[in-house]
Parts: structure tokens; sequence; C-alpha cells
């Protein structure tokens, strides 16, 4: 008799919830619930009383009073007789079905997959999801069993392993090319979501947004998309050679080396253009046929402007001529 009078009765019970919260089990160490005790569940709550681990009764948002009339299921687990009036012990657990935001997720694995241009490919993908408690029963039987609450910190490493078996089920039966990848990823994020849905709702919880914010390839594979990039972007080669070499002549004109840098920048031209006409007459696609005679040489029109420099120099030869001469033979590096 002394023992149960130094027991405390409690007869209010609520719960504060902190964001990320989503199961809460109130500590009844040495308490019992008193008959007619209030219960105040809040907008986004839900409180069970559960007995040996299994769920008996639910309320929903509002105030209740503790009776044994509106604990029916407990009532009857318990063999209580309906006029029963004394303390008695139960667990108590509240759970939180608000929306649990910005859930970032990632591959902490690159995931090979099968790209209709490319072939297998090793994708990396990254996003963020909510979700939210929807069924209370197989939530608390595998996920907080005998835990004296879940937060959704907790539960992340689960979620993310979870997400990352269903984006790589999403990717592998897609078809989506991974150039066509940006242009469709609405149509992925939903196709995820769908496999994602399924792997959630083992343990009672329910997607409610998904998105994929990038999907890249490996550092290596990348560089060498980025580089056959930049060769389309050239496009024909000996247009490309003809830009540089004009690039060059005019970075070395600008130079204060004079003659000695415009001659420089026009050997640098010149072999450019050589090394670039060897090379597309080695693939055949030069303008010459095979059997083609070769063309007569040409004097090199750097030696030409040094020589009419000199001339210039000792006065056989005015700068006028000389720049429209030295404009001539600039204008045959083409």
């Amino acid at each position: 008799m002394f023992d149960f009078l130094r027991k405390q009765f409690v007869d209010v019970i609520e719960w504060l919830e902190q964001p990320g919260d989503i199961a809460w089990r109130v500590p009844f160490a040495d308490h019992e619930i008193q008959h007619g005790a209030q219960l105040t569940v809040r907008e986004g709550q839900i409180a069970a009383f559960l007995n040996e681990g299994a769920m008996a009764d639910y309320f929903g948002p509002g105030l209740h009073t503790i009776e044994t009339a509106n604990l029916p299921l407990l009532t009857s687990l318990m063999n209580w007789d309906k006029g029963f009036r004394s303390p008695f012990k139960s667990d108590v657990v509240f759970f939180s079905l608000k929306e649990q935001p910005a859930l970032k997720w990632g591959t902490a694995q690159p995931v090979t997959v099968r790209d209709a241009e490319f072939g297998a490919l090793r994708l990396r993908a990254f996003g963020s999801c909510s979700y939210r408690l929807g069924e209370v029963a197989p939530f608390a039987s595998r996920v907080l069993g005998t835990l004296p609450g879940v937060t959704a910190a907790s539960l992340e490493p689960q979620l993310r392993a979870a997400i990352q078996t269903a984006m790589a089920t999403a990717l592998g039966s897609s078809g989506i090319a991974f150039l066509d990848l940006a242009a469709n990823q609405q149509t992925l994020s939903d196709r995820i979501k769908l496999e994602v849905d399924k792997a959630f709702a083992q343990w009672g919880l329910s997607c409610l947004s998904f998105y994929v914010e990038s999907i890249s390839l490996p550092d290596e594979v990348q560089a060498h998309l980025d580089k056959a990039s930049s060769m389309r972007v050239l496009g024909d080669l000996g247009t490309y050679a003809r830009f540089q070499a004009a690039e060059a002549i005019e970075e070395a004109a600008g130079n204060d080396g004079g003659m000695a840098g415009i001659g420089a920048g026009m050997a640098a031209a010149t072999a450019l253009g050589g090394a670039m006409s060897q090379s597309l007459g080695a693939q055949g696609l030069g303008t010459q046929g095979p059997g083609a005679a070769p063309a007569a040489p040409v004097e090199d029109p750097v030696a030409m402007i040094e020589k009419l420099h000199k001339l210039v120099t000792i006065g056989a030869l005015s700068q006028e001529e000389f720049d429209a001469k030295k404009a001539e033979l600039l204008g045959r590096i083409r």
C-alpha cells in the first residue's frame, strides 16, 4: 500500500514537439495515468496507446479526457470492468504527421547505367525530397520499436540508402540518354519518386516531393566529353588554323620586338599552317588529288619582308611602299 501511495499519477499528457521530431514516447517511469487525465493532441499530431508493443487506441487533434469508456480496445485487452476507476499503466506515443522538408540526398558511389549513346556510364546525382508519416502502425513496429523517440536526423541514413536504390532502378529503366537528362529532369524526378514511394511505404512513410538537382559524370569522363564538345565547336580545322595564325601575327606585331617580333609571329603561323596542311593531306582532305603535281615553291613571305625592310633602311624604298607590300605579303598567309 505504501509503494502504491508513493507513485505519482499523471493527469496531463501533451507533447511540445521540436522541428525534426517524428515520434516521442511519453516517459512513465514510476508513473501511472490518472483516470480522467487530460490528453492534449495538437494539430499535425496523433497520440496512440500501446499495449505490450501493439497499437490499441488512437486520438486525433483535440483535448481528450482519458477514461475506460474512450479506450475500448485497451479496456478489452486488459479485461477492465466498465466502472474501473483506478490509475492504469500504458505506453503513450505521440507521432508527428507534419511534412519533414529538405532531406538532402546524393549517391555515395556512382551508379552504373546503360546509356543509349555512350554505352555504360557511371552517374552521380544529388537532390532533395520531403516526406511525412503516413501510417502509424508500420512505423511504430518497424522503426520506433522500443526506442524513446525518432527524429528525422536518425532516419536520414536509412532513407538515403533507399533513395539510392530507387534511383538506380529508375535510371536503369528510364531509357533517357545522358545528354537528354537535363531536358527531361522533371520526368526523371517523377519516375524516381514512384520508386522512392514504394521503398518508404514499408516504414509507413509517404514521399511528398522529390527533386533531382544535378546529374554528373565522373571527372575523367566529363573531361573527355568536354574535349569532344570543343572539337565540334571548332568545326573546320583549316579555318581554325588560319584564325590561330592571324592571332599569332597580331600579337607579335604588338610586341616591342619590331620586325623580329613580326618575323617570329609569322614563322609560328607558317609552321602551324604547314602542320595543319600536312595533317589534312595525310587524311586525304587536301584540295589536291593523290596524283596531282606538287605546287611550285613560293618564296617565304617573312624573308621578303626582311629584304624590303633593309631597302627602307638604306632609303631605296619609302615607308608607304613598304607598308603596302608588307600588307600584300601578309595577305598570302591564309
